[in-house]
């Protein structure tokens, strides 16, 4: 089967989604692999590495003409002319992106798969999980980052001084973005309450320093909310968008320069007052707090991203690629 992978050109987006480590584990099962020039670059990987594993270098046309297209982040509006039925094997995020995407998707025939809503055997979301890992482990960071004075924040560090815990971290759901976003926080110094729907995880929780988990109840979030430092938005609706959990109400009773990181955003967000947002233009202000509601937050690192995202997703390429050159 021929596949391609085009330079992925989502704001300050520099992850891909086949390294030349794929490739040859591609070239290997007897399939051409059509790589546009670039494409790695952001992510340390030069075309050289690429032409080394055998992969063929060409344009974002070359690439995205193959019969499986391999990607990272969800096709943006100038890329839709490529569109034209092959497989697409990526993030689409559909419920947080506009309904444009989806009638272009349906129009061109195009055979969609998204990493986000593929399960395994035991229900689980293995292709979703890496980047959850990586945006939960981020946003404690980015949150202590606009906590600081002169970023605007009310002046509060997350961590330990002289053996005291500081700052307060509210953390709105117990899958993986949750658990990564309290490991970090917990790691900090910082107190956490992890708010969840699933009180068999409250021990687990608990065993971390400085740990609460709570039942999520509004009375409960908005009850911790008004001295929160930091809230971390980590609620997850699989393939549909995230409920609103956090209410407006809620966030203009945060202190002035408390800041919201919510992880959901790909997905709708699930904080009422939250808006998509750039690495270009990560924050804006409402009710005097900061948040930072970047879709593709692991793309600031997109070295550890890429190697994380494609570490799982290349079993599934090759998968697919099988199933492809069956039906040829």
């Amino acid at each position: 089967m021929r596949i391609g992978t085009p330079k992925e050109i989502k704001d300050n987006e520099n992850r891909v989604g086949i390294t030349p480590a794929g490739v040859k584990a591609l070239r290997a099962a007897g399939h051409e692999v059509i790589i546009e020039r670039g494409a790695g670059l952001g992510c340390g990987f030069a075309d050289a590495d690429y032409a080394d594993s055998g992969a063929t270098l060409g344009t974002a046309d070359d690439a995205w003409q193959q019969d499986l297209v391999v990607k990272v982040k969800e096709p943006l509006e100038s890329e839709y002319r490529h569109l034209r039925g092959q497989i697409v094997f990526t993030y689409f995020h559909l419920a947080g992106v506009p309904a444009a995407l989806t009638s272009a998707l349906l129009d061109s025939g195009t055979t969609a798969i998204a990493y986000e809503t593929v399960e395994d055997a035991r229900g689980r979301l293995p292709l979703l999980a890496p980047m959850s890992a990586i945006a939960g482990s981020m946003a404690p960071l980015m949150g202590g980052f606009y906590l600081a004075k002169y970023n605007g924040g009310r002046g509060t560090l997350l961590g330990t001084v002289l053996g005291s815990g500081q700052g307060n971290v509210v953390v709105v759901g117990d899958g993986v973005v949750g658990r990564h976003a309290c490991d970090v926080a917990s790691a900090l110094g910082a107190h956490v309450t992890v708010f969840g729907i699933t009180p068999q995880y409250a021990a687990e929780f608990e065993r971390r320093p400085n740990v609460r988990y709570v039942l999520s109840t509004p009375e409960n979030i908005a009850a911790r909310l008004r001295d929160a430092d930091l809230l971390v938005g980590a609620v997850l609706r699989a393939g549909a968008r995230a409920p609103h959990v956090v209410t407006e109400a809620m966030v203009a009773s945060m202190p002035a320069g408390s800041v919201i990181v919510d992880v959901s955003i790909d997905q709708g967000g699930c904080i009422a007052t939250s808006r998509p947002t750039s690495h270009s233009s990560p924050v804006f202000v409402a009710h005097g707090v900061t948040h930072y509601c970047v879709t593709n937050m692991p793309g600031a690192y997109p070295r550890t991203a890429t190697v994380a995202l494609t570490t799982a997703t290349l079993p599934y390429v090759l998968g697919l690629a099988e199933i492809g050159r069956a039906h040829v």
